[in-house]
């Protein structure tokens, strides 16, 4: 089983950890001396350091350097130069976090014949052209008409510019790094697939080049735990939320992961088997993470009271186990169970312990909604967070829509400490218990609902806005004032008419566009809403 996510780190001061941990952040937009302080504050707004991830992210990059065999000849020590910049590749790659195996460079048809076995027994995420020099399509022409691996072309050349007084043929070849991109890309297309996408820059002092590689690297680690995610399900969707009904078989033909079919009646087992020590251990966790205020407006709310924190504790222990008993990636559930039951206690109690693992990386969605969990699973691994979320009431006079949901929720998105109320009844389902109240960080949110079309297909919805400081309704939920462009009425009726589930991930920085390319490397349908 497969596994990720490097762990919420603090910002290191020097460019290379700080162009890391920019990651998806800023792959799409020129990086000018105005767009640093873009970047700053979207960096400022990342997770901070309250759950731990219990596996880092990670992913296996390939790179492979393209020439043009005749050079070597005609320029006597060229061919070791290009190698020694393309391991100059290879290291800014091995930065990102990730597994790279470097596979030399090819320089003739020959040469990609017999790389291509090669690739593909390296059970790559994401694989890097260096576009080292000019170099002939027949270098590229099998392996992008035979591998199903996303490619990206990296052009970057050593100069900003040629030194015109001093220039030579020799230079001009060192260079060269985009002389053949059309040319491949060309091929690509006459391959019937998709143009490969390019990244072009210089090898250094290069902010935006370095930003989609790193971008690059962030969506490899989505696509490695995609692929063989072992997503966990039981119960039903809630009666009957007709948006949500979903084909397992359809999520591992879309995204490559599995959906494990389980019983309710395993968390009972496992529930009877928690001990008191371990319960002890939990409520410490959970009284660590989260604040326990006094109510306020909500007649419902209480103050938590032992009864609930020792419930949501010994549940909390539950679901480790259960994870590790079914090794899960992720979990979708919904269940009611009989009244009065023991199995209504646990399977109506599971919030607090399903935001505790969501924020250890492993998404936990309420409701059965097996395909936001999949949305909340791809923005984990971007480290952007992936609340479960959906729409509450307009603000009409301020102009912005609350987001949030009664849970579960990723608590390292959260401004501030993360609240528990006790509630004396989940509204619209049965229970009552602990339930988890926080808004968001301020600054830039990105949402992505998961829906599907007409032919069974799936379609990416993304949505981009502002989380703005402001009161929130104390009820035991999530809820954010989010502001989306032109005006949240133009956005809230363009969003609708795109075919969303009701539900979405939500995560903080704008990572739309990022967001979109695993999109297009799944060949799955995708629309921005209302950027303008």
């Amino acid at each position: 089983m497969r596994r990720f996510a490097t762990k919420y780190n603090h910002i290191d001061n020097s460019r290379r950890n700080f162009l890391v941990g920019l990651g998806a952040v800023a792959g799409s937009f020129a990086l000018t001396s105005s767009s640093w302080h873009v970047i700053a504050a979207d960096i400022q707004n990342r997770p901070q350091t309250r759950i731990k991830r219990r596996k880092p992210r990670t992913a296996n990059v390939g790179i492979f350097g393209v020439g043009h065999y005749t050079y070597w000849s005609q320029f006597e020590g060229l061919r070791d130069e290009l190698i020694s910049k393309m391991d100059i590749l290879v290291k800014r790659v091995q930065a990102q976090d990730v597994q790279v195996t470097n596979f030399g460079l090819i320089d003739n048809a020959e040469g990609a014949f017999k790389l291509l076995p090669k690739l593909k027994a390296a059970n790559l995420d994401l694989i890097f052209c260096d576009m080292v020099t000019y170099a002939t399509s027949s270098t590229f022409g099998i392996l992008i008409r035979k591998l199903d691996v996303p490619i990206v072309l990296v052009a970057l050349q050593p100069r900003k510019a040629l030194d015109y007084a001093k220039a030579s043929t020799r230079m001009q070849l060192i260079n060269d790094d985009y002389c053949s991109v059309p040319e491949f890309t060309g091929v690509a297309i006459r391959m019937g697939k998709r143009p490969p996408p390019v990244i072009l820059g210089t090898l250094d002092d290069d902010p935006q080049a370095e930003a989609e590689l790193a971008e690059w690297c962030n969506i490899a680690k989505v696509l490695h735990d995609l692929h063989g995610a072992r997503i966990g399900h039981f119960g039903h969707v809630l009666e009957s939320m007709l948006d949500m009904h979903s084909d397992p078989t359809a999520f591992t033909a879309a995204f490559g992961c599995h959906i494990v079919q389980t019983e309710a009646d395993d968390l009972l087992r496992l529930y009877r088997t928690v001990q008191s020590s371990e319960i002890e251990d939990k409520k410490k966790q959970i009284l660590d993470v989260f604040d326990t205020p006094d109510p306020k407006s909500d007649p419902i709310t209480r103050k938590l009271t032992d009864d609930d924190l020792q419930m949501a504790a010994r549940v909390a222990v539950t679901l480790d186990k259960f994870v590790e008993e079914k090794k899960l990636d992720g979990l979708a559930y919904y269940y009611e169970g009989e009244p009065d039951s023991d199995l209504r206690r646990v399977v109506t109690n599971l919030i607090v312990g399903n935001s505790l693992l969501t924020g250890a990386g492993f998404p936990m969605c309420g409701e059965s909604d097996l395909k936001t969990c999949i949305a909340m699973l791809i923005m984990d691994r971007l480290d952007i967070g992936g609340s479960f979320a959906e729409f509450h009431p307009v603000d009409f006079q301020e102009g912005f829509v609350l987001v949030g949901h009664d849970g579960p929720h990723h608590i390292n998105i959260a401004d501030g400490k993360p609240v528990l109320r006790s509630l004396i009844k989940y509204h619209g389902k049965p229970g009552s218990g602990a339930g988890v109240e926080f808004k968001i960080k301020e600054g830039p949110i990105t949402m992505l609902s998961i829906g599907l079309t007409a032919q069974g297909k799936f379609k990416f919805v993304i949505g981009e806005g502002e989380s703005v400081r402001g009161p929130i309704p104390a009820t035991g939920n999530t809820n954010t004032r989010g502001f989306f462009k032109p005006d949240v009425r133009t956005f809230l009726k363009e969003w609708s008419a795109q075919g969303p589930t009701h539900h979405f991930a939500l995560g903080i920085g704008h990572h739309g566009k990022t967001i979109r390319k695993i999109a297009e490397v799944l060949n799955i349908e995708s629309v921005i809403v209302a950027t303008r």
